[in-house]
């Protein structure tokens, strides 16, 4: 292995192996929804990520949503969301995770939230409730992604200093305001050679969760390589696309969400709905894919891979292999498999084999039906718009 992939690998391993890396998911559920298609018999499986999309599946009313990450920091913060919505008035729900503060936090965690947890996430967050107890730093400027997220505002308002330019962008009503500011007022400025050169550092990006084999995928399938793939991503949300309910970018922007722009387990409706019952329908599991379908007795409708098989698509292709026959091992008649990719195609797929139940070896493709029209046609709409390309597809009987 080269040095510097040998010492990128490092720097992953430890960032994701050690800390809370995702505050906030970073996939839009709008287009999931649409994709998945949920009926009230399907039962979910969702890499939990920082647990927002698990709760928006959840308030679609499928049967179950299964929660599965390796990460447990990742879960524990799911588990607090759990706790939170089970336990707080609406007010105190949105300060912690709307504003991504609450004043007397603390208290409210021992006196509200500690005895509904699991013993890790108890112990985890014992240590860290401090992140929402905090007047001068968001909790959504906590963990990996989110000191990254605050980095980029020190360097919007005293390197670039565009911190009036990035407000008006946010208040803007139509695409072509939104336009006219960024091409006239933002692009060039924000633009330096040091924020180039840093974005495509892999340190920078193991920040944000993107591993060396995503980021190799991005080099060789995109014309520019990945500074320009970010540039232009930036360009799509901020100069194409409705910024007036993009929660996603404001939350990383700002710090917080708003009352009319976040996800909609933090709405008044969706907050309720998930009181009244529906957050029962979800359950948190520390574990991988493969190893939760293996201990898993019933059959799963409906999977979220996010964008995890790139990260195995290099290294560690023969888990990827195992993974997939575990879903198929797994998979309700019709299932659904959602994913992401940072390339602008999954190659690797087609090396995949499984065996079927006949016990006949056969390449993945073969077994699944594409539904790219529908996939191309959201992935045009994605609010995110970090990704190269969106799958959808469903299992062969």
């Amino acid at each position: 292995m080269p040095v510097m992939d040998w010492f990128s690998a490092r720097v992953f391993n430890f960032v994701h192996g050690n800390n809370l890396v995702y505050n906030t998911c970073w996939e839009d559920p709008r287009l999931d929804r649409v994709a998945l298609e949920l009926a009230p018999d399907d039962d979910v499986l969702v890499i939990t990520s920082a647990g927002c999309n698990a709760l928006d599946y959840a308030l679609a009313s499928p049967n179950h949503v299964y929660a599965v990450d390796m990460n447990p920091r990742q879960n524990a913060l799911l588990e607090l969301k759990l706790a939170g919505i089970k336990n707080l008035n609406y007010d105190d729900f949105f300060g912690m995770f709307g504003r991504g503060r609450l004043p007397g936090g603390r208290a409210v965690y021992h006196d509200k939230l500690r005895a509904s947890l699991s013993p890790w996430s108890r112990n985890y967050w014992d240590r860290f409730i401090k992140f929402f107890d905090n007047k001068r730093r968001s909790f959504y400027f906590r963990g990996t992604s989110g000191s990254f997220a605050r980095a980029i505002n020190v360097y919007v308002d005293r390197v670039a200093r565009v911190r009036p330019q990035i407000d008006a962008l946010l208040s803007a009503t139509t695409v072509e305001e939104q336009s006219k500011i960024y091409y006239d007022e933002l692009h060039e400025r924000f633009w330096s050679r040091p924020m180039r050169f840093a974005m495509n550092r892999d340190t920078t990006l193991s920040m944000v969760g993107v591993p060396k084999a995503q980021r190799r995928q991005v080099e060789t399938q995109y014309e520019g390589g990945i500074v320009k793939f970010v540039q232009d991503c930036v360009e799509t949300v901020f100069a194409k696309l409705p910024i007036s309910d993009n929660y996603f970018w404001r939350v990383y922007l700002t710090g917080e969400y708003a009352p009319d722009c976040c996800p909609e387990y933090l709405s008044v409706d969706g907050f309720e709905r998930l009181k009244g019952g529906l957050v029962d329908r979800i359950s948190v599991h520390t574990n991988s894919v493969q190893g939760f379908l293996e201990q898993h007795r019933g059959t799963i409708s409906r999977y979220v891979l996010l964008d995890h098989m790139d990260w195995l698509s290099d290294k560690f292709f023969p888990l990827l292999e195992l993974e997939w026959q575990a879903i198929l091992d797994r998979a309700a008649d019709g299932a659904r498999i959602l994913w992401r990719s940072g390339g602008l195609r999954t190659d690797f797929i087609e090396r995949v084999q499984v065996t079927t139940g006949g016990g006949q070896l056969r390449k993945l493709p073969d077994l699944l039906t594409f539904h790219q029209e529908l996939a191309d046609e959201l992935h045009e709409q994605d609010r995110v718009h970090t990704y190269g390309r969106f799958y959808i597809a469903d299992l062969a009987a």
